[in-house]
């Protein structure tokens, strides 16, 4: 590793400061031979201003497919030919999900919809859901349903939704080329009601959508400027049908590359594995980045794709002496 690059790293690791926009691109440019000094760097930042424990989640799709926005790395958009078709998940497969996830050990479950926003019928729907699920199981409720009004967000606290997700994508810059249907400044607006509220703010993105190097450092000052509670990390997995079906995998190391550069950009963020981290990286790849800075992951499928099995990140985290964060910690 360069000895700037190494200094950089260095304060982040004492200071809990993260890189700014040239530091981050640095490592997103370094060569592969400094890659397993900048994963080992990072994941002494993530021990240091993090801790050990990693934080468990499953994910849920009240509301799968039928999405009027154009996002273009989406199945569930309703304007592309892809085979995913609108299904609504009732009230009882919400709670029997909700108890699965946490017999994994995870305390988180994220009731997610694909929607531009909750509708009237949606919000009744989450109310009945988180009801449900309260009355059933002891774990933390987390929601994503795209863009809200006020209102909405008041809501949701009032229901008792500790954390929101909405994920800003990709690059201010780079945004009007995946999505033209709404826009970055629409999704920041959400964010910053849900940071006013006093919930928790989750904000990522996927990396691999056809952006820059330069881009994807942009995207991590962006993230660091927001500072938000939680960063999932997505690798696109290109779907059928839609626009970036023939988009290239993001090759293994520029993932790494990535991780490395997104926990010196922020170290004491929770940084979770997301979808497609099993076609970019592999099993191999998925435990370098756990010791490359990564502290959360997502157990099981994701909404349209399928992921790793539960028990195979389970006992990679035991094998790694990693503990899982207890749900007492997290509330």
């Amino acid at each position: 590793m360069s000895e700037r690059i190494m200094a950089a790293a260095e304060r982040v690791l004492e200071t809990g400061v993260g890189l700014d926009e040239a530091g981050v691109l640095a490592v997103l440019r370094a060569p592969d031979e400094q890659l397993t000094p900048l994963l080992e760097v990072a994941h002494r930042v993530r021990m240091r201003w993090c801790g050990p424990e990693v934080e468990v989640e499953g994910i849920v799709s009240l509301k799968t497919g039928g999405c009027p926005e154009d996002c273009h790395f989406c199945s569930q958009s309703g304007l592309f030919a892809s085979p995913v078709r609108a299904v609504w998940l009732d009230i009882p497969s919400l709670v029997e999900a909700a108890k699965q996830t946490a017999a994994t050990g995870a305390t988180e479950f994220c009731i997610v919809a694909a929607v531009r926003g909750p509708d009237a019928r949606l919000m009744a729907q989450l109310r009945d859901g988180v009801a449900a699920i309260r009355e059933a199981v002891d774990i933390n409720i987390a929601a994503s349903l795209g863009m809200l009004t006020q209102e909405q967000v008041d809501e949701l606290v009032a229901l008792g939704v500790h954390r929101y997700n909405h994920n800003l994508e990709t690059a201010r810059s780079h945004f009007p080329l995946v999505v033209s249907t709404h826009t970055w400044d629409e999704r920041w607006d959400t964010l910053r009601m849900v940071r006013e509220s006093g919930m928790e703010v989750c904000c990522g993105g996927i990396l691999g959508l056809g952006e820059t190097v330069e881009q994807r450092a942009e995207f991590a000052i962006q993230l660091q400027e927001l500072d938000p509670h939680e960063v999932p990390l997505n690798f696109l997995n290109p779907r059928p049908g839609t626009p970036l079906a023939e988009q290239p995998v993001l090759a293994p190391k520029d993932a790494l590359r990535a991780i490395a550069a997104f926990r010196l950009a922020l170290p004491r963020t929770i940084l979770r594995y997301a979808g497609g981290r099993e076609i970019t990286l592999g099993d191999l790849g998925t435990r370098e980045g756990l010791l490359g800075g990564v502290n959360a992951v997502i157990v099981g499928n994701y909404l349209t794709t399928l992921g790793r099995p539960a028990t195979a990140d389970l006992e990679l985290l035991a094998d790694l002496k990693m503990p899982v964060k207890a749900l007492s910690a997290a509330l």
